[in-house]
């Protein structure tokens, strides 16, 4: 079992930053791990992931902007997040998943609120 706690959301104008941290309660070594986003109205989509291959994959949208990565001897994943716009404004979840056999362990946080204002 695995928790994910999620910090670092809040107001930001646009053009501005912020870094978002997920904290794991357990070891995350072999997981994938990545950030979605959530915003009213629109379903779950993918930020930027650590694939369980070891690769990165981000959105197209937040490509050059954001940037993901992760510290396995702290068990957290961070997003730091650069040149935001107002449709960057979501709330952003971590997740980590990881494959046993033919079971899939897949979790979420709780998530974040990023808002992006003037």
């Amino acid at each position: 079992q695995v928790q994910l706690v999620e910090s670092g959301g809040g107001l930001v104008q646009p053009g501005g930053s912020l870094r978002l941290s997920c904290a794991a309660s357990g070891n995350i070594f072999s997981y994938a791990m990545g950030w979605y986003r959530q915003a009213p109205g629109n379903q779950r989509e993918l930020v930027a992931v650590f694939t369980s291959d070891g690769n990165l994959n981000y959105a197209d949208s937040v490509k050059g902007r954001f940037t993901i990565s992760r510290d396995n001897a702290k068990n957290t994943v961070y997003l730091q997040m650069n040149s935001l716009k107002p449709e960057d404004t979501a709330v952003y979840y971590c997740n980590a998943n990881t494959r046993v056999s033919v079971v899939l362990y897949n979790y979420w946080g709780l998530g974040t609120q990023v808002t992006v204002s003037s």
